[in-house]
């Protein structure tokens, strides 16, 4: 019976044993669940803030056009009597190539000499008479009239002549022959094309925001050849002083250098708008966009601090940034989506936005 009783002893405080505990050991999770929390700081990269050099390409198209280019046609109606064209070949200034029929017109002239003749006699004749006043004054200056007349219908004649000869007004190539001699022709009538291709110009438009990039002497690269992707310089030697009414672009010329185009040729052109300007560019990727404004993450005091910024021209892989951001700020561009406003920041590395590619993205 004594033995009954111990053993009922020992089960009684074992259970309060196991009470306690179990109570103790609720109590300390209770404790340890209303502790604060604290989160680790999050690990980022930065970089610097700093000018750099600002690159806006445009792409704009050209076309070839020839340094100097002419349609060489007759001034006056008639049958071609004369041509001598060699197409595709240098041709040196003040050649004759065509010429219309002028017999009529050299017909004309021998008459005109002719009267031109018997006048001048009878004019000299007068002349004797007027010194020994045998003769009116008004009778002498009718005569002198007729032969200045004759003089007068002679150089219009010749003057038509000129205009029955087709010469070159300048060194170029011939073009493509369109007529054949025999042929009649009017000033309408295109005889051949000539191009002075020893230097070529690039016509290209732009948007009037851009004018002031397209200054006369800036430098352009073009390309030649979209398969090859030969380039060439051109430099800008005119532009049109007002912008097309109907587009607001600007017509831009440039004298093509280094390359070799055929006019007529599309070629695109390519000119730095950014040229001699530096602003701060921050990486395309750590740029968080709002309903309303861009922001980027400045570590101040070792927490995130969310900035709104206002942007400029986009390049590849960086974007300018215009306002926000001042030289020497610690900008984070990776671990990016983890930060929060206020929350503590980690660097891990500082590194130079020329490291920076289009691989590293947003962390």
């Amino acid at each position: 019976m004594h033995h009954f009783f111990k053993r009922l002893t020992y089960i009684f405080f074992s259970v309060l044993l196991i009470i306690f505990f179990t109570d103790c050991k609720s109590k300390s999770k209770a404790s340890s669940s209303n502790a604060p929390k604290i989160n680790p700081p999050v690990v980022v990269d930065i970089i610097i803030a700093e000018k750099e050099s600002i690159s806006d390409t445009i792409e704009a198209n050209g076309t070839v056009i020839a340094n100097e280019y002419v349609e060489l046609r007759p001034e006056v109606s008639g049958r071609l009597i004369f041509l001598h064209l060699p197409e595709g070949k240098l041709i040196t200034k003040g050649t004759v190539v065509a010429r219309v029929n002028d017999a009529d017109l050299l017909a004309q002239i021998s008459r005109s000499n002719v009267q031109l003749d018997l006048a001048q006699k009878t004019v000299d004749r007068l002349k004797q008479l007027l010194d020994v006043n045998g003769l009116n004054q008004a009778d002498y200056d009718a005569a002198l009239n007729q032969v200045n007349t004759l003089k007068a219908d002679i150089v219009y004649t010749r003057a038509l002549v000129d205009k029955t000869v087709v010469r070159t007004p300048f060194n170029g190539v011939a073009g493509l022959r369109q007529v054949s001699p025999g042929a009649y022709v009017t000033p309408a009538t295109i005889i051949a094309t000539l191009q002075q291709t020893s230097e070529v110009k690039v016509d290209f438009t732009l948007p009037e925001m851009y004018g002031d990039a397209i200054k006369t002497g800036t430098l352009v690269e073009v390309e030649v050849d979209a398969v090859t992707k030969e380039k060439g310089r051109a430099m800008i030697i005119a532009t049109e002083p007002g912008a097309n009414t109907d587009t607001r672009n600007l017509k831009v010329r440039a004298l093509l250098k280094g390359a070799h185009a055929n006019p007529g040729a599309f070629v695109k052109v390519y000119i730095d708008a950014g040229k001699g300007r530096a602003s701060i560019k921050v990486p395309a990727n750590c740029i968080i966009p709002d309903d309303r404004n861009n922001q980027v993450i400045l570590i101040k005091k070792g927490k995130a601090s969310f900035v709104n910024v206002q942007t400029g021209i986009r390049e590849s892989n960086t974007v300018e940034v215009t306002n926000g951001i001042d030289v020497g700020d610690s900008i984070v561009v990776t671990g990016v989506l983890f930060a929060r406003p206020n929350g503590a920041l980690k660097v891990r590395q500082v590194k130079k936005l020329s490291g920076l590619t289009d691989s590293a993205g947003i962390k």
